[in-house]
């Protein structure tokens, strides 16, 4: 071995040794156990969504957090129990603690909740809320008690070449078609500018006999299936037009107040009605009536409905009853007195009405659009409109002043429904209001 190769012989060995060493240390077998596989999760499964009313919106529950400290604990359970349910389902839904509520937020999430606080009963804050109580409004000048208070007129139905899918039509005879569209548009217009006439602020919902929604029947085909998988198509037909007329229209109706019109108070115009059977040969009777609904009166199907419960704790927070009655009871009053109306009762067993105090002519029922109207709602519902002498007056048309109808003298009944009406707010805001 030459003497050179023998110098560098133990740095050689050396690196030899070293790299069959490091290669030994990366690719030696693991003496520690392989760490545990995770365990496999189940698949992740989507809840279903909240059960819900046709047509509604999931409620966003954190816009209850506005209403903090807005209702003490014993005004909140007593509308709650007395007023707004018929029955004491909403327990599942709602827990009263001492200073607080607990609302169930989601129908499959048992504690998916949120904490409402009650006010102590000497510090009660206002609520937020866009309209305005009449004690909120300010002191009004000489003759004008309305003066600033804005007004949403909402004639009920539609009419026109609507009145026949809406089953609110009939005909007898040579007669007149009596459209309850066209009526309550009628006396929306008649009563316009009589509260403009006292101060206040009118827009009418709809001011022709035309939807207010863009929806259609044929719109609402798909969802009629579905809604009714077992019925035949011209059941399907029928569902989807009653989406659209009951449902798709006041809905429609409800954005156009809570989102532009914005009103202290809606006046929702109605005409009563026995049934009539066959619109063309229609059944008349002898009797008329009156009565004044506010929002109220939710049945356990409807506290069980996510959007219902939500509008109905909505309405409570807000203290909208407590103006609702304070107009309604005013306003039955000198209705009925300019009318001579009797008072409508409803079965004492009806699982969706209750009876507003004592008064005869006042009820809480839960109706699509004195729920949605986020505001105080007057819901009125005088005369039959197949009595005997309420169609006598329906034929004889609108007219200034006094006329022999069905044997006497009588105004036209849509300028005494709103002259009656006008009279009666005229008077709650003057009582209740602060003159100049």
């Amino acid at each position: 071995m030459p003497p050179r190769f023998r110098r560098y012989l133990p740095l050689y060995l050396a690196g030899v040794i070293a790299t069959v060493i490091l290669i030994w240390i990366i690719f030696r077998p693991s003496t520690s156990p392989l760490p545990p596989k995770p365990p496999q999760l189940p698949p992740i499964q989507e809840l279903p969504p909240p059960e819900l009313s046709i047509l509604a919106k999931p409620p966003d529950w954190s816009q209850l957090n506005q209403f903090r400290d807005c209702i003490s604990r014993n005004d909140f359970e007593t509308l709650l129990s007395e007023v707004f349910t018929t029955s004491d389902s909403w327990k599942k839904f709602i827990q009263l603690e001492e200073n607080s509520v607990e609302i169930a937020v989601d129908d499959f999430q048992p504690h998916g909740k949120i904490t409402i606080p009650f006010a102590d009963p000497a510090a009660v804050e206002k609520p937020t809320r866009f309209w305005r109580a009449a004690t909120d409004l300010a002191p009004y000048p000489d003759g004008k008690p309305l003066d600033g208070l804005k007004i949403a007129i909402d004639p009920g139905h539609i009419g026109g070449d609507w009145a026949k899918m809406e089953e609110r039509w009939f005909v007898l005879g040579t007669g007149t078609p009596v459209m309850e569209g066209n009526m309550t548009l009628t006396v929306a217009k008649l009563a316009k500018p009589l509260l403009e006439q006292l101060g206040a602020k009118v827009t009418l919902v709809r001011d022709k006999t035309e939807p207010v929604t863009s929806l259609r029947p044929e719109a609402l085909m798909e969802l009629a299936r579905k809604s009714s998988p077992d019925a035949g198509p011209e059941e399907i037909r029928k569902i989807a037009e009653r989406l659209f007329y009951r449902t798709a229209e006041i809905r429609a109706r409800a954005d156009l107040v809570n989102d532009t019109i914005k009103p202290d108070l809606v006046l929702c115009l109605h005409f009563n009605a026995d049934a009539w059977g066959n619109p063309n040969q229609p059944t008349l009777t002898d009797h008329s009536h009156f009565h004044v609904l506010v929002n109220g009166a939710y049945n356990s199907d409807e506290v069980a409905l996510a959007d219902q419960r939500y509008a109905m704790l909505h309405k409570i927070f807000q203290g909208i009853h407590r103006e609702e009655t304070l107009v309604g009871t005013t306003v039955a009053s000198v209705f009925a007195e300019r009318t001579g109306l009797p008072a409508y009762h409803y079965s004492a067993d009806s699982p969706n009405v209750r009876q507003v105090g004592q008064n005869p002519y006042l009820w809480a029922r839960n109706l699509l659009a004195n729920r949605l109207y986020d505001c105080p709602v007057i819901f009125l519902e005088p005369y039959v409109m197949n009595s005997i002498h309420d169609y006598a007056r329906i034929q004889a048309g609108d007219y200034e002043g006094m006329r022999e109808v069905d044997g006497k003298q009588q105004a036209s009944i849509f300028h005494e429904y709103a002259t009656a009406l006008v009279e009666g707010l005229s008077k709650h805001y003057a009582a209740t209001r602060t003159p100049q």
